[in-house]
């Protein structure tokens, strides 16, 4: 566990070049040997014992390498190494492209090594200048880009609740494939959220159509995880059938049952994409490992109608007596969907910030009002976030068991000490593994690792990442099993996880010896065509 140094005056002279030549560091090739590591190479099989040499950004020889002389010799007794993780579906973009957060300290503390950014079909359009923004400050990891296709469609046409026009279809078609030529990875859409709720699902085949040469991936926030609209099986098929017409690889993101109307209906998705692999579909799901998920009041209330045209539209349909009623109904309808107001927590509410933390029944408690009024009130006074305690341990444990299943966090890049956010934005990685794999064996630590490196590799076709093998970039974790644990909480969030002990990107110690070294070596990865 210690990391011990061969050469120190060879070292000290390293880090002389690299103070007077930015440049010269790189061009000699700092070596790295972890030795004497159990190694999980992100394949799903067993692990062994095993050395790692790393040279520059790259994994030169993996094996009994002896005392192969290096640079840096890190000693892994007792300590597993694993490819870097990936985190298929990440709201981190925007935190990253900032010069407080670009650190990306709660991720790297989970052992993330890339995120895929700009999920649920929000994020730039532009892929080209959030690709500057995020370089502008430097990166503690790898970012990689999908083309929004809400933000897409609201470029072209707003908040409109109607099918797109030939001629609009056509221009978001060229933002499709402008965003491809750009280096994104594949098209995400959040067909639950508006805008994307109002489009026709033959607009997201054409639009998926134009990711195929480029040889992306189509992801979903699916249109319903309940009874909203379609029904959770509607739009799971849905989905399918994107990958049926464009050839692609389709992902059931944050895959779930969402609320007791629908528990039990883990099995029914399961059995749907077995059914659509086995016609040749390439369907796969990524799943955070909670049983809470995180919205906005309003996503979760609001029916879909109601939110046309955009917030001014929905105060002006507010303020009408008989629009409000036919609102407050399907807001009712929305409530029993998530399992009561005992089951919704605020996350941040900038108006009033005292009730970050707290229950919605709670709150209306206090107001002496009835839950659906007190939501109606913070929906007009702004922007409310909440976490939904939704789910069933069983469906969780069923959809996570699946070969086809990849992990993520669905979490932002949160400000320590702002809000109360979603604990997967600290822990989700960890989580997986302390919690599902070691201690319940949910699934097995080779499975967990595998859903978290080589599998999310595969889907997304990135070669040179997911695993430890020579030629392969060098994003490699170092942890204690037995330390691994996420330390946030649902009520307490705001703590980093624990049990990574080496983490690096693209050969780079981003964490070692469980500190934080301050380095910037991520880069945003670009899709090649």
């Amino acid at each position: 566990m210690h990391l011990r140094c061969r050469n120190r005056s060879r070292l000290l002279l390293l880090a002389a070049a690299m103070a007077l030549a930015p440049g010269a560091l790189a061009a000699q090739e700092t070596t790295t040997l972890i030795q004497n590591g159990r190694l999980l190479d992100g394949s799903g099989n067993p692990w062994i014992f095993a050395d790692v040499l790393i040279r520059g950004d790259r994994i030169e020889a993996v094996g009994a390498l002896g005392d192969m002389a290096a640079d840096v010799v890190i000693d892994a007794t007792g300590l597993y190494v694993a490819p870097g993780f990936i985190d298929s579906h990440s709201h981190s973009g925007g935190g990253l492209a900032t010069a407080e957060l670009s650190h990306a300290e709660p991720l790297l503390a989970m052992g993330l090594t890339t995120v895929f950014i700009n999920p649920d079909g929000g994020g730039p359009v532009d892929i080209v200048a959030q690709r500057a923004s995020l370089l502008e400050h430097g990166l503690g990891l790898n970012a990689a880009q999908l083309v929004p296709h809400g933000s897409v469609r609201s470029a072209v046409m707003g908040a409109a609740d109607r099918p797109a026009t030939r001629a609009e279809l056509d221009r978001m078609r060229e933002l499709v494939v402008a965003g491809m030529e750009a280096g994104a990875w594949g098209l995400s859409s959040g067909t639950y959220y508006v805008p994307g709720s109002y489009t026709p699902p033959v607009e997201i085949e054409e639009l998926a159509k134009e990711v195929a040469p480029f040889g992306g991936a189509y992801t979903s926030h699916i249109r319903d995880e309940s009874t909203y609209s379609v029904g959770l099986i509607g739009a799971v098929d849905e989905v399918i059938e994107v990958g049926r017409v464009a050839r692609i690889p389709v992902v059931l993101t944050h895959v779930k049952a969402l609320g007791p109307f629908v528990w039990g209906y883990g099995s029914a998705i399961v059995k749907r994409v077995e059914r659509a692999r086995a016609e040749g579909i390439q369907v796969f799901a990524d799943q955070y490992p909670y049983t809470a998920s995180a919205t906005g009041l309003d996503a979760a209330l609001l029916p879909r109608w109601s939110q046309a045209g955009g917030r001014d539209s929905l105060m002006i349909r507010m303020d009408d007596a008989g629009t409000m009623g036919r609102i407050r109904e399907g807001m009712v309808e929305g409530l029993a969907r998530r399992g009561g107001a005992d089951r919704i927590q605020f996350r941040r509410y900038a108006p009033d910030p005292s009730i970050e933390g707290r229950l919605l029944s709670d709150v209306a408690a206090d107001r002496g009002m009835d839950p659906i009024d007190t939501a109606i009130d913070l929906i007009r006074g702004g922007g409310v976030s909440i976490v939904s305690y939704n789910m069933h341990d069983d469906d969780v444990d069923e959809l996570m068991a699946q070969p086809w299943t990849m992990t993520s966090s669905d979490g932002d890049l949160p400000r320590m000490g702002v809000g109360v956010p979603h604990p997967r934005s600290y822990g989700a990685f960890a989580r997986k593994i302390g919690v599902y794999a070691r201690d319940r064996g949910v699934v097995t630590l080779e499975e967990a690792i595998r859903s978290m490196t080589s599998l999310p590799a595969m889907v997304f076709s990135m070669p040179d990442r997911g695993a430890l093998r020579e030629g392969a970039v060098a994003d490699i974790v170092v942890f204690d099993l037995a330390r691994v644990r996420d330390v946030a909480e649902y009520t307490d969030p705001h703590h980093y996880s624990e049990g990574m002990v080496h983490v690096f990107v693209n050969g780079v110690a981003a964490i070692r010896d469980g500190d934080f070294t301050g380095a910037r070596p991520g880069r945003v990865l670009q899709r090649s065509r």
